[in-house]
């Protein structure tokens, strides 16, 4: 009797804890509901951050508006979501801990896609690529040719805090010495006035200062690295991931991705 008991006790408990898990359990339309996507969409609004300095890609006019090949990027996938936009220009260093912090539905601002960013955040694929050039003083460093030159004693390069440069020049150039500034305008001065050898930065951009400063810089213009621009995201919501990723192919696919870089790059490299 006493086992009997126990057996039907026990077939109670486990049938009790079956029915509490059925009841909690979500179908993959609920989780779907949950999703960050889901939540955009609901709210009306997909909110991006972008430090709105990085010409051309994303900077302000006259009157403060925001503009910019990034900037119209933004304006094409809240267009495509049917939600308004609103950019959130914040420094460079404060995006990922923004999107983290869920300030910010994404980051769309010039952000490289990088093995050891990508485990704190989530990209999408490449929208546009580049890769880091060197835009050197006339004056410290005439005789240098290729960047792998300014890996040495004596030597200055001055990278702008927190971007791809910095990380790049730490572990590659250790025999110089790396001067870090806030802003793009800082290191470009330090080179226009012959404090630094070089300045690490995006093709476009070295490109764009070279013909600012003719006199006073040249530009190294065969990128030493890979930069894939991407769209970054929260950790751990594939619905927004799978729609981004559907967005950037379409958008290569059908042609408006180039348009789009055509309208904002021209012939900055020629």
């Amino acid at each position: 009797m006493r086992r009997f008991c126990a057996l039907a006790l026990t077939l109670a408990l486990a049938l009790t804890m079956f029915a509490a898990q059925a009841a909690v359990a979500q179908t993959p339309f609920e989780i779907s509901s949950k999703s960050q996507l889901a939540a955009i969409v609901k709210r009306g609004k997909l909110v991006v951050g972008m430090e709105l300095k990085f010409w051309p890609f994303e900077y302000t006019d006259e009157k403060g508006q925001p503009l910019g090949l990034d900037v119209d990027i933004a304006r094409l996938i809240a267009k495509e979501m049917g939600v308004e936009l609103e950019i959130k220009d914040m420094e460079w260093t404060g995006l990922i801990p923004a999107l983290q912090s869920g300030k910010i539905d994404l980051i769309i601002s010039g952000i490289t896609g990088t093995l050891e960013r990508a485990k704190s955040i989530t990209f999408t694929d490449a929208y546009f690529t580049t890769g880091l050039c060197a835009l050197v003083s006339t004056k410290r460093a005439p005789d240098v040719a290729a960047a792998a030159a300014l890996d040495a004693p004596g030597r200055i390069i001055a990278v702008k805090t927190g971007t791809t440069a910095d990380t790049v020049a730490t572990a590659r150039f250790p025999k110089a010495q790396i001067n870090r500034y806030k802003d793009e305008t800082a290191c470009v001065q330090e080179v226009v006035n012959g404090r630094a050898d070089a300045f690490f930065y995006d093709q476009i951009s070295v490109a764009k200062h070279a013909k600012e400063y003719p006199a006073a810089t040249k530009a190294l213009l065969t990128p030493f690295t890979y930069e894939p621009f991407c769209i970054a995201m929260p950790k751990g919501d594939f619905d927004l991931w799978n729609w981004l990723q559907m967005f950037i192919s379409v958008k290569k696919a059908n042609g408006e991705l180039d348009q789009i870089r055509a309208k904002h790059l021209g012939q900055l490299l020629n």
